[in-house]
């Protein structure tokens, strides 16, 4: 995945929601898509890809909260180079993330990229969830 904004460039790996939990990769350098959901390209659902975030550095999502309508966000796969423009970025509390899980991840929805990080650590955990969610670019 590419982000040059933020002069990201990071392999993305399946990964898979046990008991209801997305579960990044474990290398904070690499990000994380859930298999169980859409793939970069599908016009139907949203293709949720998630990182770690190292409150001393080196996650490649670190900076997530700082992208902005507009950035572009490749995601290159197999199947070809899929471009998408950010359209939205939002720091949800840890609860309010579980309480919109449905609308924010839903599958439901014209073919999207969601991409999410944590956020606001306060020492000893983080506070918050990033999530970023863009639209294939024309």
């Amino acid at each position: 995945m590419l982000i040059p904004a933020l002069d990201v460039d990071a392999p993305v790996l399946p990964v898979r929601a046990p008991d209801g939990t997305l579960v990044p990769p474990s290398d904070p350098s690499r990000l994380g898509w859930w298999a169980d959901g859409a793939r970069p390209g599908d016009a139907e659902g949203s293709v949720l890809v998630t990182g770690h975030t190292v409150h001393t550095g080196g996650g490649a999502l670190d900076d997530l909260e700082t992208l902005r309508r507009g950035d572009t966000v490749v995601v290159g796969t197999k199947a070809g180079r899929f471009r998408y423009v950010v359209r939205s970025m939002h720091v949800y509390s840890k609860g309010r993330v579980a309480d919109d899980a449905t609308r924010l991840f839903s599958q439901d929805v014209p073919g999207r990229l969601v991409l999410i990080t944590c956020e606001d650590w306060d020492g000893e955990r983080y506070l918050s969830n990033v999530v970023v969610v863009a639209t294939p670019r024309d």
